[in-house]
């Protein structure tokens, strides 16, 4: 895919690289839009990896598509290309949800605004679960606010799957607390206020944070071994 970086309709500029995909921004009939490329792995045969590149392709868009569905903000998906292996998606202006907590973290918590934060983030996990979708990937990399509203909107789907076992919503929500102690430590117990929110969007909360104290415990002998 040529990267074009002229400002006119269709070009591509790179935004971010990952180990699976790129991201550009570009226009789509006249709006401001974001492609996600999958690109190949040269160290698979070429006929199997377009058929698994494509598989992980059209995964990843029908759990967006899921998650609207469940009543899930995501970026509006406009067009999938199964030749290119890329996504159109709509370009969301605002910050992420990563950004706003290190700022709190620097200049103090906006507690009016970090409760409709986690309230958000609780709300949105839950429907995904209660829908048998787990994400994947919860950082708060992946959680933008929109401007404007500061309606919360989940990206990157690239590592979803469907399922309603209790132990894979534990792991997806213990992916977002070791991302929060990580980054967030300085904001407080914001991972508390996340599951309180949790507890009331999701009719199966209990199995699940029964789980997490599971998957909790693994991860602390774990750390205790290493």
């Amino acid at each position: 895919m040529e990267i074009n970086p002229d400002g006119k309709e269709g070009s591509l500029i790179l935004l971010k690289q990952g180990a699976e995909a790129r991201v550009f921004e570009s226009t789509f009939v006249g709006r401001r839009s974001i492609v996600k490329e999958r690109f190949s792995k040269k160290y698979r045969h070429p006929s199997l990896d377009s058929k698994i590149t494509l598989k992980r392709l059209n995964a990843e868009a029908r759990c967006m598509t899921k998650a609207r569905q469940l009543g899930v903000y995501t970026p509006v998906l406009y067009d999938v290309d199964p030749m290119l292996h890329t996504l159109m998606l709509e370009y969301v202006e605002g910050p992420a949800v990563k950004d706003v907590l290190l700022d709190f973290g620097s200049h103090g918590v906006i507690d009016e605004r970090m409760d409709d934060i986690v309230v958000q983030i609780g709300d949105a996990i839950g429907k995904l679960h209660d829908g048998g979708l787990i994400h994947g990937d919860l950082t708060t990399s992946n959680m933008l606010l929109r401007s404007g509203t500061n309606q919360l909107v989940l990206i990157d789907f690239g590592l979803s799957f469907t399922s309603t076992l209790p132990e894979d919503k534990a792991v997806d929500l213990y992916v977002l607390e070791r991302a929060l102690l990580s980054m967030h430590s300085s904001c407080g117990n914001v991972m508390d206020r996340i599951l309180a929110a949790y507890r009331k969007s999701s009719k199966q909360w209990s199995s699940t944070l029964n789980k997490l104290a599971q998957v909790r415990q693994r991860g602390r002998k774990r750390t205790m071994v290493g």
